[in-house]
């Protein structure tokens, strides 16, 4: 059994209900498919009340922080109270990309960290080369417990910090690269009990695929990995991780 804790189905060029049969098929039962806008979002949505085993999150990425107003906010809000959404974002800070002012992108950021708390909901986080600032704006909004690190990409004080907070760690497809052995060192060091697992779909393909489109039928390769880092099978990973992911998402056991 694996679970799939970040995927964007709508963003894939095969049919849902097609991608999610093959993932059913390689044993991945549960899905969280994430909005990075209003109209993704409103897709995952409609996506998760379809397919058994997807559920949905609802967010605007800090890359398209500039269309959160207080309107789109307002629709997020409405979407998230869906008995199928079961977090907030992607949100969080990208300090990589300039696709907007940073000023936009920690207010947007810090209104879905409340609008978590406030649904209690699960909060997904965006972080890329902007740790400092978004533990940071974390801390100043006293962010749920339910909050994950999407495709961890931070040092070794920041799993410190996660562990420290409860909070948890997901780990994708660059995982497995054969260039990220300093990756792998990291993940080691992450308590099994705040590991879960995501492909990113379609992005972020593993080893042996990468650079070709991902897909959430792929995580079992992540898993494997990661089990392998930490003296376990695939499957004792695999159960690991699904029941991390079921205490993150407050998801039923049959997922």
């Amino acid at each position: 059994m694996y679970t799939d804790t970040h995927c964007h189905l709508e963003l894939m060029d095969a049919p849902s209900d097609e991608v999610v049969g093959r993932a059913r098929a390689a044993g991945v039962t549960t899905l969280v498919t994430v909005g990075i806008d209003l109209a993704t979002s409103a897709q995952c949505v409609q996506t998760a009340g379809a397919e058994p085993g997807v559920w949905a999150s609802v967010g605007i990425h800090p890359n398209n922080a500039i269309e959160a107003t207080d309107h789109v906010l307002r629709m997020l809000a409405q979407l998230a109270q869906h008995p199928r959404v079961v977090g907030i974002g992607e949100t969080g800070l990208d300090w990589f990309r300039d696709h907007t002012p940073p000023v936009r992108q920690e207010e947007s950021f810090r209104e879905h960290i409340r609008l978590a708390k406030e649904l209690d909901k699960a909060l997904i986080i965006h972080d890329r080369d902007a740790h400092d600032d978004v533990v940071r704006v974390l801390d100043d909004e006293r962010a749920p417990d339910r909050t994950v690190f999407h495709c961890f990409s931070g040092g070794p004080d920041l799993v410190e910090r996660c562990a420290e907070r409860g909070w948890f760690v997901s780990f994708a497809g660059n995982l497995t690269f054969r260039n990220a052995p300093a990756l792998r060192e990291i993940a080691a060091a992450v308590p099994p009990s705040l590991l879960v697992t995501e492909t990113d779909s379609p992005y972020l393909s593993p080893h042996p695929h990468r650079g070709k489109p991902n897909e959430p039928a792929r995580v079992p390769l992540t898993v494997a990995q990661l089990g392998e880092l930490h003296g376990m099978t695939p499957e004792e990973m695999g159960a690991v991780t699904s029941a991390n992911a079921r205490r993150l998402f407050a998801l039923p056991d049959e997922g």
